[in-house]
Parts: structure tokens; sequence; C-alpha cells
């Protein structure tokens, strides 16, 4: 389903660490919004009738199914540098990311994503003027 990387997992180990025995984790899921359409959210949360549970290293990641085909074979990472620190997420079912990189546009079968100024970060967060 999802691939969950090694500084993900360190991170949601140190997040959790006061949690140990609570079934808690990532609660990982795709809501309407963003500048691109589609947004990334996360939480900490317990498990839900339903979820698909990705387990690596002690750790937990819940996914709504109906989230699931959006999030297909995509990768939970955690990246702590001078321009990001946070969990990231690499998925191959985005035709294109904002420039945020929490909001992004679903592919459609064999169609080429058009050129959107909204896309290219200089309004992420933003409402798009009319």
């Amino acid at each position: 389903m999802i691939k969950v990387t090694e500084n993900a997992v360190k991170q949601l180990q140190e997040i959790l660490k006061d949690d140990a025995g609570s079934g808690r984790g990532l609660r990982l899921f795709i809501e309407h919004g963003g500048c691109a359409g589609l947004q990334y959210a996360m939480k900490i949360d317990g498990p839900v009738e339903g979820d698909i549970v990705v387990e690596q290293d002690g750790v937990r990641v819940f996914i709504e199914p109906e989230s699931a085909p959006l999030l297909k074979d995509s990768e939970v990472d955690y990246v702590d540098d001078l321009a990001n620190t946070g969990f990231k997420i690499v998925n191959p079912n985005a035709a294109r990311s904002c420039g945020c990189g929490t909001s992004f546009e679903a592919a459609e079968a064999g169609k080429a994503p058009e050129y959107d100024p909204a896309m290219d970060g200089s309004v992420c967060g933003d409402e798009k003027e009319t």
C-alpha cells in the first residue's frame, strides 16, 4: 500500500513514545481543499474499523479506505531541513503538486496536466483570484 521511510518511522517513534501500548499511530487521509483541489491531512489517532493499517518497526499508519486509491504506492517521509520540517508525502498518483507540497491534483488516466500558475507555489494556501 504505502511505504514509510526510516526517517518517518524514527519521528513517529519519538512522537508516540509516551503512547506505548495505546494503539495510536499516524492517520493519513485526503480531503478536498488546498490550491490544487486535494490536500493531505494527518493526525495522531487510534484505529477505526475499516482502516488500512501499515505497520513498520513498531509504528502504525492508518489510511481511511476512501483515501486509499489516491495514496496507493505513496511514500511517507520526514524531512528536517532549512526549507521544510515535517512529514512529506511522495505520491505517484499526483499529476502535479502545489509548491507548498500539501496540495495536489490527482492524475487522470491518459491526460497530461496543463500548466496552472496557481500550482507554482506563489499562491500556496491562498484563495485563487477570480
